[in-house]
């Protein structure tokens, strides 16, 4: 047992128990588990101290509250900054955010990065083919890993692949702040922020230490999905973040033999809801099984099939989201924020 100090509001306490280790703070919240290997120690303890830095800093892990100013919002050097979100997960989303990234940096020649905003699951490792550290500046930012065009950061760059994030919601909120502004991310057209699914903790550090441009719903056409999707639309609407559109994930699936498209989830119910809510419809992607092929062995179906129809729709879909935020850019113009 080794207990290390952090700060005023945060001990960090590290166990060994089959091959794992367990993070706890002073006051009971339970930290990341963390696979042994043999720099197992110092990467812990170098984890915490550096990565996510003195807490107290941030309101310390008991009732995490702190927020920026509205001037402070912006992340120096980025443009724009889109969350990707669902109510529901398994519709497809961290999917959507990967192929939409790389669209707008190889189809719409953008400079990207694609933040994984989950926490618990991240995929993008997998998902961008990243299997390594991020390395760290002088003034202790990350600096961001880049694969096909792509800045990006995730949380499963710095835990081993298999190993659960055993965190409760100040210790995440806290996180997401760190790999926010504590990366190097130098000057970006878009953002995509790759957000997991729900309306809880971390949708909400999200929007109150962060200016979003907007927000993309994914969604699949099937009733259950597009419920969750509404409630994921709405939450953006209440904190102030414009919806950029709804995205329908697994659209139809293409029979390979006749052609003929069958609709497994239902028809257009994601075309639907959005019009029903006053937002726009921004694409369509069809379930094909190049494009699950491609994020298991992370090649993009963008990077792996240029040409085919499915890669056609999310550079479809990215150039549609481009185009709204270059829109809702053009009204703030015209109608420019007063600060008092």
């Amino acid at each position: 047992m080794f207990a290390y100090a952090l700060s005023r509001n945060m001990v960090v306490t590290v166990g060994f128990r089959k091959r794992m280790v367990f993070m706890n703070s002073n006051d009971g919240e339970k930290g990341g588990l963390v696979s042994d290997y043999s720099s197992l120690l110092s990467d812990v303890v170098g984890f915490m101290k550096g990565f996510l830095g003195p807490l107290s800093r941030l309101g310390g892990v008991k009732g995490y509250s702190g927020t920026f100013k509205r001037s402070q919002l912006r992340l120096e050097g980025v443009k724009d900054v889109i969350a990707v979100a669902s109510g529901k997960g398994g519709v497809g989303k961290s999917t959507t955010a990967v192929n939409l990234a790389v669209a707008l940096a190889n189809k719409c020649q953008l400079k990207v990065g694609l933040l994984d905003a989950d926490v618990y699951g991240p995929s993008i490792p997998l998902m961008m083919k990243i299997d390594r550290k991020p390395d760290i500046t002088e003034d202790k930012k990350m600096i961001p890993i880049e694969n096909y065009g792509v800045k990006c950061m995730s949380m499963g760059f710095l835990v081993e692949k298999e190993a659960p994030i055993v965190w409760r919601g100040p210790m995440v909120m806290s996180a997401l702040v760190k790999m926010t502004r504590g990366v190097e991310w130098g000057n970006l057209d878009i953002l995509v922020v790759d957000m997991p699914p729900g309306t809880g903790d971390a949708q909400l550090t999200m929007t109150q230490n962060l200016q979003l441009s907007g927000a993309l719903i994914v969604s699949t056409p099937q009733d259950i999905a597009l419920m969750d999707a509404r409630r994921g639309a709405n939450m953006f609407s209440k904190v102030d973040v414009p919806i950029l559109g709804f995205v329908e994930n697994m659209s139809y699936f293409k029979c390979p033999h006749c052609g003929e498209p069958s609709f497994i989830f239902g028809k257009e119910g994601t075309r639907s809801a959005a019009a029903s809510m006053g937002h726009n419809f921004i694409g369509e992607i069809p379930l094909e099984m190049d494009v699950r092929k491609g994020s298991d062995e992370g090649v993009p179906v963008v990077i792996s099939a240029p040409d085919s129809v499915i890669s056609k729709a999310y550079g479809d879909t990215a150039q549609n989201v481009y185009n709204k935020l270059e829109e809702l850019a053009k009204e703030q113009s015209l109608h420019p924020e007063i600060n008092l």
